[in-house]
């Protein structure tokens, strides 16, 4: 188990090679120059949606990959749980937090949500969609 295993329905099975994905994308994501590798995780015409902000493709996804960090000098990822849409299914919905380590010393605690879409490329599983929910304002209170 990795630190960003999650917890999944028992009863509801799910394709192996997505629980690794996701394990594998918040790991990348708490990383603060994987930008190149970050992109890896989603389709060429991805869409992302952080918060107010949507981006298409991977050039976009990028921008805003490297825009995430300009504040930031650390992200922890928590996924706490993740909810198929049905067995096998390529739509979930997640939920977690994310402990942010902002540059100027202050520290922001934050409950997320995702909607993800998943698919296979040359068997390798991508993001062809992704919409976080998260409490922007959040992190500007921080403390």
């Amino acid at each position: 188990m990795t630190p960003y295993t999650s917890a999944y329905h028992p009863e509801i099975p799910i394709d192996p090679s997505y629980k690794r994905f996701f394990e594998d994308f918040y790991a990348i994501s708490d990383t603060p120059d994987a930008h190149d590798k970050y992109t890896t995780f989603f389709t060429p015409d991805a869409t992302l949606i952080m918060g107010s902000k949507k981006v298409e493709g991977t050039s976009e996804i990028l921008a805003l990959r490297k825009s995430m960090w300009e504040k930031v000098a650390s992200r922890r990822h928590m996924p706490l749980k993740v909810f198929p849409f049905g067995p096998n299914a390529q739509e979930v919905m997640l939920y977690g937090t994310v402990e942010y380590g902002l540059k100027d010393g202050r520290k922001a605690f934050v409950d997320w949500a995702a909607r993800a879409h998943l698919t296979k490329v040359d068997q390798t599983v991508k993001m062809d969609y992704y919409q976080v929910y998260l409490d922007s304002a959040a992190i500007n209170n921080a403390k």
